[in-house]
């Protein structure tokens, strides 16, 4: 246990080291600041001893004083009380500053790194968790670097005040020297306490996050299945522990902040006794006693400063620790520096080459094994496959979320990871089952940040069946839409999706089942629409439905992870039982549905 504390001081201590290498200007004008502040309060306790002294002193004695020994008193008074301010403006200002351009800087270094892994590594990781990286985690890290410079101020404060009460009385001095540690090492058991039960206050946080974004982020399938009393028993479980363990760090602190704030006050009282009796005797000065009780009434509270950096530590190595974890994280996509032809839309369709493609979410457990596949420029190819049997993968291996653990993807003959940063996504497009759809207005969740002309936009959404909604919209293509397409139809979503995707002219289009929400006919007259309009793509859409297939070029049946057969829909018919089986069976499927619904209708 010793040397777990000790670890996370040291690994605490190199946090604040790699901070104020970061911003190390800003940081160290807080900390000068800090150190003014700390002289002008020492200071300021040799003004009001001597002001006593010279001036108040005199006054009582002599009962009369003049304008000038005032005016002197009360400029001095004011000039250390404005060097004093000016050193907490500059500290507060500028650790204020560091802290938060700190944060800012890991909070995009995170991004940045989220944006660089792999949709494997995603994979692996819940949304909450990482929302908690980049947000908690992170202000975590860097949460002592605010009374850091104070802290350090400090330093130099206990430095000049200890000084400054030998020179003025060295028995008590000796007084304020007792004070001093023992402030130190009540703070010191204080935070030790403490701080474990504020790290598990912190994680349980961010638990409590992930909790809530899962809930919201599922409203739909939780009121649809009415889970409702199941999500706020999960959420008030979470909420409870939360709860507990605030109160724990209040029952700490409830304990020792009296104790904190005591001992300054006994060691105050107790030098004014000893003090009272030595001026008496003629052997201490007033003022002087005066200055050493004004030195241990001010430094008691920065002293805890301190202990705020020194108890701030083990959740600050905590939330660290997280962000290290994904800062260190490997399996980025590797990149080269060459670029496809075609970037603006006018490089024709693309060809496209799978050598020898193997992929495994689990390693032993292929999904694709060995796949070999070649599409012609221009062509349109249908995926089919039973559930589980590889074709979502596929179509992520295409648009390059994630690279094939053996084998080579190749378009125009150039394989995808010697492609540079942004490339692929020059030429390629590719249209999920279920869309995102952005909080925004339509014309901004078409063209997604390309600078394209709303002629172009209305074109997209001509040919993904959906410029006759989007009219009927209030605004047309200003309108806003709800958090996730709220406000749409999953079939509008999906033509929305799809209108996305067109107006960027892809080489090549990868549509994985993203028409599946959208009645036949429309998905009809989409595939047609695709096959007759002037697009530089080449086409390959995972398909179930025999409407959808028959419009294809060709069709590719995967099974079991392999291309089993390949070849026109009428052609697979005859020559592969395992399509013909499939294809079959979702035709009775859909048969089966549309006279159930019929029934239902007809029942009385």
């Amino acid at each position: 246990m010793r040397d777990e504390r000790q670890a996370t001081l040291r690994e605490g201590i190199r946090i604040l080291v790699r901070a104020m290498r970061d911003e190390p200007v800003i940081l160290g004008i807080a900390v000068a600041g800090s150190a003014v502040y700390g002289f002008a309060t020492v200071a300021a306790a040799e003004v009001i001893g001597r002001v006593t002294d010279r001036v108040v002193v005199p006054a009582f004695r002599d009962g009369e004083t003049t304008t000038g020994a005032l005016a002197l008193a009360a400029l001095a008074i004011i000039v250390t009380a404005l060097v004093k301010a000016g050193g907490i403006v500059v500290r507060r200002y500028f650790a204020g500053l560091g802290q938060y351009r700190l944060n800012a800087r890991y909070r995009r270094q995170v991004s940045r790194q989220y944006l660089r892994l792999p949709l494997s590594w995603h994979h692996q990781h819940s949304t909450g968790k990482l929302l908690s990286n980049a947000n908690a985690d992170v202000e975590a890290s860097f949460w002592p670097i605010a009374p850091l410079p104070f802290a350090l101020g400090v330093v130099v404060m206990l430095v000049f005040a200890l000084i400054s009460m030998f020179l003025a009385d060295p028995w008590l001095a000796l007084v304020g020297a007792l004070v001093f540690p023992a402030i130190l090492l009540l703070n010191f058991v204080y935070q030790r306490r403490l701080s474990p039960l504020a790290t598990r206050a912190q994680a349980l946080r961010a638990e409590l996050s992930g909790v809530a974004h899962e809930s919201f982020d599922g409203a739909m399938v939780v009121k649809a299945l009415g889970r409702e009393a199941a999500e706020t028993a999960r959420f008030a479980k979470v909420a409870g522990q939360l709860r507990d363990a605030n109160a724990a760090v209040g029952r700490v602190r409830g304990a020792f902040d009296p104790m904190l704030e005591a001992l300054p006050n006994l060691g105050v009282l107790a030098v004014l006794i000893i003090g009272s009796a030595r001026v008496a005797d003629g052997s201490l000065a007033a003022g002087s006693l005066v200055q050493v009780a004004y030195l241990l009434t001010v430094t008691a509270f920065p002293i805890r400063a301190i202990g705020f950096v020194l108890g701030e530590l083990p959740r600050a190595t905590v939330g660290w620790r997280r962000v290290q974890a994904v800062l260190d994280a490997t399996g980025a996509l590797p990149h080269g520096s060459e670029r496809l032809a075609g970037g603006d839309g006018d490089g024709g369709p693309a060809r496209l080459g799978l050598d020898d493609v193997g992929y495994s979410y689990v390693e032993g457990t292929p999904v694709l094994d060995g796949v070999h596949l070649d599409v012609e420029p221009g062509r349109t190819v249908a995926v089919v496959g039973s559930t589980g049997s590889g074709k979502s993968t596929l179509a992520s291996l295409l648009v390059r979320l994630v690279d094939p653990g053996t084998g080579a993807i190749l378009l125009d003959g150039t394989d995808l990871r010697r492609l540079a940063p942004g490339a692929v996504a020059d030429v390629v497009s590719l249209v999920f089952q279920q869309p995102f759809i952005f909080e925004d207005t339509v014309r901004d969740n078409v063209a997604l940040g390309l600078p394209v002309p709303d002629d172009d936009v209305w074109a997209a959404l001509r040919l993904a069946q959906g410029d006759r909604f989007v009219h009927e919209l209030d605004g047309g293509l200003d309108a806003r839409i709800g958090e996730r397409g709220a406000t749409l139809s999953g079939g509008q979503r999906q033509r929305l999706a799809l209108a996305r995707a067109l107006v960027r002219r892809p080489r090549l289009l990868v549509l994985d089942d993203a028409t599946s929400a959208v009645d036949p006919e429309v998905e009809r007259r989409i595939l047609a629409g695709l096959r007759d309009a002037a697009l530089p793509s080449t086409v390959v859409v995972v398909a179930y439905r025999r409407a959808t297939i028959a419009l294809a070029d060709e069709v590719v049946y995967v099974e079991d992870g392999r291309v089993s057969a390949r070849g026109t829909h009428t052609e697979l018919l005859d020559r592969s039982p395992g399509y013909r089986d499939l294809i079959t069976a979702y035709e009775r499927d859909a048969v089966e549905r549309a006279m159930a619904g019929a029934d239902k209708e007809n029942r009385p």
